[in-house]
């Protein structure tokens, strides 16, 4: 059980497209609004569960070209993430939100996230902790799960709030944005180790 709490930590923190458009909803229009959207983040990662669980995701990823083409759009759009904090200078590298996004811009956000089906594939197909009981370990699974993601999205609203108030010196965003590209790289990695 340790094991599968430590991936889904790590798994879910690391910077993904959910994580760093909440970071930045929060730093555009603050802690209220990005809230909102968390509430349609979470929705739509229910969603995306209830895909993969129901085998719906693996019926769409079944065709050999289907998913070697969603799999490498996946990856050159973590990648194109990655690139794009790291070289975004002194400038912190969130996703950026033009108009205040609400719950459901959060909803429609995950089933287009292309970390959120890795992440969740991941979650509930691999660390058979009940083999006799699948229901038991699903029902269980979605409970954990959802009680680490949704702290870890609100501390990614608040520290865009607090990053934005903070005022940092160009240097210190630089090594910001270093570190989150970094983090996705590692994203990636993972991934296409996964994959072959």
């Amino acid at each position: 059980m340790l094991t599968f709490a430590a991936a889904v930590f790590f798994l879910i923190i690391t910077p993904g497209p959910g994580v760093l458009s909440a970071a930045g909803v929060g730093a555009a229009f603050g802690m209220k609004s990005g809230l909102r959207y968390v509430l349609g983040l979470f929705v739509g990662n229910n969603l995306v569960i209830l895909a993969v669980v129901t085998g719906i995701a693996a019926i769409v990823l079944a065709n050999p070209t289907v998913r070697t083409v969603l799999f490498v759009l996946s990856t050159c759009y973590l990648l194109y993430l990655a690139l794009r904090i790291a070289f975004a200078g002194s400038k912190l590298a969130f996703v950026p939100a033009k108009s205040e996004p609400g719950v459901i811009n959060g909803i429609l956000m995950q089933p287009i996230n292309p970390k959120a089906y890795a992440v969740n594939t991941a979650l509930f197909s691999g660390f058979a902790l009940m083999p006799d009981a699948l229901v038991a370990e699903v029902i269980w699974k979605l409970v954990f799960v959802n009680a680490i993601w949704v702290p870890i999205h609100i501390i990614w609203v608040w520290f865009g709030v607090r990053l934005k108030q903070l005022d940092l010196a160009a240097h210190r965003q630089r090594r910001i944005n270093q570190a989150m590209a970094l983090s996705m790289l590692l994203v990636v990695g993972l991934a296409v180790w996964a994959e072959f």
